[in-house]
């Protein structure tokens, strides 16, 4: 039943990033023909904003060693594909292949930063500093993410002025955007307010932030609502709710896209997404991982039928 809430936006654009960020974490490589066509399965279903794969050396994520391989099968996926980058040599990459969009994946809490980037925070903004200006000058759209925003299996909670800190000095390097991660899960509702606030107070706009939120304490789909109600667009999700983090044990699952597009339809805000056909992707990428879904809604709907 669509029953609209006041103060919310009237469209969310959903970052989907189970090709990426939920493979990535799974025990075994996943065939390219089969993430070609999960790709593509998901663009039918309405999703824009579709997060390829990462052009990182395969030592340290071989899930997604089949870079080079895949992006070419993707030419004509009518969606944007932004991949993730590490350094200038997965710029390279990147950009050897016509990508148009790129990400950075940085840190607010220095031992994140030494165990998923063996740099230091300062060392690794420094690191990312080439490959932002590079991108930029080959007109390429650039996000930052910034992880550990709200808790760090090592150092606890964060400081909101930290994570303020770090997230200007990424959008400083030219960033376009800023996609803020509850890596391990552990925000809650008032502290997604309060850091949003605070980065608004420091002259960051809502309209260049998104949000990721980790579902390991059920909190997901609450601090969604919570930005939402701050006025944030922008929401990364998994379908399926695939993924975690392979350098954070306690990171669990991402947001499902469907428990958010569920979510979202209910209060009339506009995706463009199409649930059946989203759940129905996720269906067959479950059977083709050998497990069912983690997502209530996938489980709820395929259930029904």
């Amino acid at each position: 039943m669509n029953v609209p809430a006041p103060g919310l936006p009237a469209r969310v654009r959903i970052h989907e990033v189970g090709a990426r960020d939920g493979l990535q974490n799974e025990k075994a490589a996943v065939p390219t023909a089969v993430k070609a066509e999960f790709v593509h399965r998901l663009a039918a279903a309405g999703l824009t904003t579709i997060e390829a794969t990462s052009f990182v050396h395969p030592k340290w994520v071989p899930q997604l060693a089949d870079a080079e391989e895949l992006f070419p099968q993707l030419a004509d996926v009518a969606a944007d594909l932004p991949v993730l980058v590490p350094n200038e040599r997965g710029l390279d990459r990147a950009l050897a292949l016509g990508a148009t969009r790129i990400a950075v994946f940085g840190s607010a809490t220095e031992t994140f930063a030494s165990r998923n980037l063996n740099r230091t925070v300062a060392e690794s903004l420094a690191m990312f500093e080439p490959v932002v200006a590079r991108a930029k000058e080959g007109k390429a759209h650039v996000r930052g993410y910034l992880s550990m925003c709200f808790g760090d299996p090592w150092e606890g909670p964060v400081p909101v002025h930290q994570v303020v800190s770090v997230a200007k000095a990424l959008l400083d390097l030219g960033c376009d955007e800023l996609s803020l991660g509850d890596t391990i899960g552990v925000a809650t509702p008032g502290h997604v307010q309060a850091l949003l606030a605070a980065l608004n107070e420091a002259g960051v706009t809502t309209d260049r932030i998104g949000v990721h939120f980790h579902d390991t304490y059920g909190q997901a789909l609450s601090n969604t609502l919570a930005a939402l109600q701050h006025g944030v667009t922008t929401v990364d999700a998994s379908a399926g709710g695939l993924g975690g983090c392979p350098y954070a044990k306690s990171a669990t699952g991402n947001l499902a896209t469907e428990d958010l597009v569920w979510m979202l339809d209910g209060l009339g805000i506009e995706t463009g997404v199409d649930l059946a056909a989203l759940t129905a992707t996720s269906v067959w990428m479950a059977e083709q991982l050998g497990r069912p879904s983690p997502s209530r809604t996938v489980r709820a709907l395929s259930h029904k039928e």
